[in-house]
């Protein structure tokens, strides 16, 4: 039998110590193996791979122990175990996230959790860059001073460094990003990363972030002077975008800088690029109106490029939009590329430039005005897609019926009556 035990530094509740009293093999980080108690005919096995340390261990006529730091659902083994085709017996201890807010003395019901581990800090810093309280878990490669190298100074954040809770090195330290770089870590289990304005939050009924927008594609006048592209060519811009939490989008020339704060609604990072100073102040505005967060970078897209943070999507609107200026955003390897073009001609440029990067493009001509409005003129948006999963398609039609009557299970109905309404229970 397979058993996963989860420590936080409190006693292990029975069950657990049960387990372990009956364990032959025990497998874990040496940190967490340490003073446990153990039998002492029980094989010990410490590892900082106990998922793979476990792969061809017969765990039917032997009763095995996995000890893990915190809860093992959250970010931890459960879920490779469970791929693995195993089904282990579970205790969790308090998660390292509830740990560290708890050292920081805040609420975490409002926080984002990620992970920047396994490749994912760049996702990881976009999440800090666009929300008040986020919770990083580490690893290698991935820990305080990386965080730091990417936010600072662009970013005001203060950091939360949490090293071996609960264990006998716990260690933690409070610091802004510029000293996070240059002090060494002993392998943190969690930095939080904080705006230390917003920091406590504000309650809601849903954990984790604030849910999404109430309505996208917002009238021009939530934009001041509705100088940018109308409703119903931001909300096609919008579409092929695709803003999400993790995500750096890049609004360029919008106009009012309505095409980021649309995006940074939906939790993405969004950086708004403008070579006009009146422009630049107009968007900060709109910024401050709609209370979201938008960097601003002043200048031209193609010099300042190399400057600004990687993209995953780029807006070019009609101000700059062309082949040359899309050729440099689509040179960075974003996976979604939409611009305004100016005129038939410059589409087709654009298009071409796209393919050339290995986009799959396309364009389309716009025209949408009010019944009572004369029509307004057509708009003409390219876009490109570079390694975006295919959705999913409808098989085509034969003439032939298709059968949706659900499967059935095997056993007999279960008789109506009160509390019997088809829903099964598990009594833990």
């Amino acid at each position: 039998m397979l058993t996963v035990v989860g420590r936080d530094g409190s006693p292990l509740a029975e069950a657990a110590r049960a387990a372990l009293d009956n364990a032959a093999l025990v497998i874990g980080e040496a940190r967490l193996l340490d003073a446990l108690p153990l039998p002492p005919d029980a094989k010990r096995i410490a590892t900082d791979d106990p998922v793979g340390a476990l792969r061809g261990v017969d765990v039917t006529d032997q009763d095995v122990v996995l000890v893990v730091d915190g809860d093992p659902g959250h970010f931890g083994v459960l879920r490779p175990l469970l791929e693995d085709g195993q089904g282990p017996e579970t205790f969790p201890a308090a998660p390292l996230v509830a740990r560290a807010f708890a050292q920081a003395g805040l609420p975490w019901d409002d926080a984002l959790v990620v992970s920047a581990r396994d490749g994912h800090l760049r996702q990881a810093v976009n999440a800090c860059r666009a929300h008040p309280k986020v919770a990083v878990l580490t690893g290698p490669g991935a820990g305080p001073a990386e965080l730091a190298r990417a936010l600072f100074p662009v970013t005001p954040r203060s950091f939360v460094v949490c090293e071996d809770l609960d264990g006998p090195g716990e260690r933690v330290v409070y610091v802004r990003p510029a000293e996070a770089t240059t002090r060494p870590w002993n392998e943190p289990d969690v930095v939080l990363v904080l705006d230390n304005r917003r920091a406590l939050g504000e309650s809601c009924w849903i954990s984790g972030t604030a849910p999404g927008p109430a309505g996208w594609a917002l009238p021009s006048d939530a934009f001041g002077d509705g100088s940018g592209p109308r409703p119903e060519v931001r909300a096609f811009v919008l579409a092929k975008l695709g803003p999400r939490v993790g995500d750096m989008v890049w609004d360029v020339e919008s106009g009012d800088g309505s095409v980021g704060v649309e995006c940074a609604r939906f939790g993405a990072a969004v950086v708004a690029v403008d070579r006009d100073y009146a422009t630049c102040e107009r968007i900060r505005e709109n910024v401050r109106v709609h209370g979201v967060k938008v960097a601003m970078a002043s200048g031209d897209v193609r010099s300042a490029a190399d400057h600004l943070p990687r993209p995953d999507a780029v807006f070019l609107g009609p101000g700059v939009a062309g082949a040359e200026a899309v050729r440099a955003c689509a040179s960075l390897g974003p996976s979604r590329l939409v611009a305004v073009a100016p005129e038939d001609g410059a589409a087709g440029e654009m298009l071409d430039a796209l393919a050339e990067d290995g986009f799959a493009a396309a364009a389309v001509r716009l025209q949408a005005s009010p019944l009572d409005a004369p029509p307004a003129e057509p708009v003409i948006v390219v876009w490109g897609e570079r390694g975006v999963p295919a959705a999913g398609r409808r098989p085509p039609r034969t003439g032939r019926p298709i059968d949706t009557t659900p499967a059935l299970p095997a056993e007999p109905d279960a008789p109506d009556g009160p509390g019997e309404s088809g829903e099964s229970s598990k009594s833990n």
